[in-house]
Formats: structure tokens, C-alpha cells, sequence
């Protein structure tokens, strides 16, 4: 039988201020940061270029970085998700009911 979670009721008064500290930190630096103005993407098709882009062709009309490696990558990776969860979703035909 698996008992109830407890709450950890031992407080480190360091642990606090040093959570309080980057807080205030990180808070700081949000605050502070600007954004520049937007430069747009100029004459060109976006869709086209990204696609371009993606299979590391040649031809689109605002350059980028190829991204082939990252989209076979993913590919296998989600095949390998789906193949897991279909094989975990089938019955066992064995030993169930």
C-alpha cells in the first residue's frame, strides 16, 4: 500500500535567499532587456525559401541554413513514438482475459 506524500516541512532560510536573489535577478534582467526593431524578411516568399531551406536546396529566395539532418532526424524520432505507442495500445492475446 503506498502511503500519502508528506510535506518537507524543514526550511533553510539560505535556500530562500538565494531563491529570492534570482528571482530579483532574473527579474532585473527581463525588465532591462530591449528588443530591437523588426527587420522583415524583404522581397521573396517565406514558404518557398523554407522549404527550400529545409531540404537544402538550391533556389529560394531568402537564404538560410540547411536543415535536412534535423528533419530526418525528427522524422525517425516521431516514427519510433508512433511505433512504440501502437505497440503498447495492441492487447496481449496470451495471458489476458
Amino acid at each position: 500500500m503506498t502511503t500519502r506524500p508528506r510535506l518537507h516541512t524543514e526550511t533553510s532560510k539560505v535556500a530562500g535567499i538565494l531563491a529570492v536573489a534570482l528571482f530579483g535577478f532574473l527579474a532585473a534582467v527581463f525588465l532591462t532587456a530591449g528588443f530591437g526593431s523588426p527587420a522583415g524578411f524583404g522581397d521573396g516568399s517565406v514558404t518557398r525559401s523554407l522549404a527550400y531551406t529545409m531540404f537544402d536546396l538550391p533556389g529560394g529566395d531568402i537564404a538560410g541554413e540547411g536543415f535536412l539532418v534535423s528533419f530526418i532526424t525528427i522524422a525517425v524520432v516521431l516514427d519510433a513514438a508512433l511505433d512504440g505507442a501502437v505497440m503498447l495500445a495492441e492487447r496481449d492475446e496470451e495471458g489476458g482475459s
